[in-house]
């Protein structure tokens, strides 16, 4: 039977985690993420978790005692933000082309300079190509359900990569919610007793792991690396499916929010949804045709099933609450432009960066995207490359 709790998003992850029950949390504390880890070690102290955590003097030293513990086929947790990640780079790509399934919670904050401690995207973005699953939530209730689910998605033996599951800082970190937890058997049944890992340093057969890898091999692992994310795709839906029955609570690669018959629709990743969805109900009610997705998993790219569901607007605004300096729009508008090429051409199709370093992104700011998009099918004038909420 579920309970009804109040939580901040970090309590939410930092209970999950406790449900879960991992072999290994290594960790180091960075705003907005330290209350994650230091809730846990309360439940390490109190001998409610059969958990080895180990306090560490840096994220990358983080990073590099889950990646140990997770090679010897242990079950591994850790969180982090900002220049945490960025601390932990070089080992985010030694996990993911080491097939060493663990779970990272991160509460996106904005990178350094100038320094921010607020919400922005550019943490995890900025790692999108790492070679880890990164899962999005938009509330405490998503950032749980999500970390139980990221256990399942990335032990899965035709996965074994390490998974991200991203919430917003402060936003939905801090913010306490009404949410549904799980029994904790149950958990510990969906995820099961201990991870199963048919490839690990401490199993029947002895093996080296994160060697040297020379231009005769290098190619064809990471050819092997890229399928493990192509097959993550399946095994996301699977796991959703099964959540769904276990939770009530329905998940897949991305949230269409009223968009059967949506003439003008946004992309939207995390938190800002809430707002978005607002103001969609809003607009609903004065008759105008408007819609929304939201993005729950971003890596691997649900690339066919996006361009699916846009085939039918007649404009679509993808916000990215980071600035790229690509020139050419942020990495969600990239991608989603180019799922939509050859699919569905024809349609009008902007980029909005917003909300960076915590900025607050209001309803009358997102109202301005959706105006903006009808005036664009009215006259077929627009800016595609937009500033959305800044002092120009």
């Amino acid at each position: 039977m579920a309970k009804r709790v109040s939580l901040s998003g970090n309590e939410a992850v930092a209970f999950g985690m406790k449900q879960i029950n991992p072999d290994v949390v290594a960790a180091f504390p960075i705003t907005p993420s330290t209350e994650v880890p230091q809730y846990f070690s309360q439940f390490v102290a109190n001998g409610q978790v059969d958990t080895e955590f180990v306090p560490v003097e840096s994220e990358h030293s983080a990073m590099s005692a889950c990646l140990g513990a997770a090679a010897a086929g242990g079950r591994v947790m850790t969180a982090t933000a900002s220049a945490g990640l960025a601390l932990m780079w070089e080992m985010l790509y030694v996990g993911a082309s080491m097939r060493t399934p663990l779970v990272l919670a991160v509460t996106n904050r904005a990178l350094s300079g100038p320094i921010n401690i607020h919400n922005d995207h550019s943490d995890t973005m900025g790692a999108r190509d790492s070679g880890w699953i990164q899962l999005y939530s938009e509330s405490a209730q998503e950032a749980y359900d999500n970390l139980i689910q990221a256990v399942r998605i990335g032990e899965h033996k035709d996965v074994q990569l390490p998974v991200m599951v991203c919430y917003d800082g402060f936003i939905t970190s801090h913010a306490v919610e009404n949410l549904e937890m799980l029994e904790d058997a149950d958990v510990k049944n969906f995820v099961g007793e201990n991870r199963i890992a048919p490839y690990a340093l401490l199993g029947k057969e002895p093996m080296s792991m994160g060697p040297l890898d020379l231009p005769n091999h290098y190619f064809e692992h990471k050819r092997l690396q890229a399928e493990a994310m192509k097959n993550a795709k399946n095994v996301i839906l699977e796991v959703a499916a099964e959540y769904e029955k276990l939770s009530g609570r329905k998940y897949s690669f991305f949230e269409e929010y009223k968009m059967e018959d949506a003439e003008a629709a946004i992309v939207v990743i995390n938190s800002t949804a809430g707002t978005a969805k607002y103001v969609v109900d809003n607009l609903r009610a004065q008759g105008k045709k408007v819609g929304l997705i939201k993005i729950r998993v971003f890596r691997p790219f649900p690339a066919e099933e996006i361009a699916k569901a846009l085939k039918n607007v007649k404009a679509v605004a993808i916000m990215d609450k980071l600035d790229g300096f690509s020139a050419s729009g942020g990495p969600l508008f990239n991608e989603v432009r180019s799922a939509m090429y050859g699919v569905a051409d024809g349609k009008i199709v902007t980029s909005y960066i917003y909300g960076l370093g915590g900025r607050d992104v209001t309803s009358v700011n997102i109202e301005k995207v959706y105006s903006d998009l009808f005036s664009a099918i009215e006259t077929g004038k627009y800016e595609v490359y937009n500033y959305l909420g800044v002092r120009e």
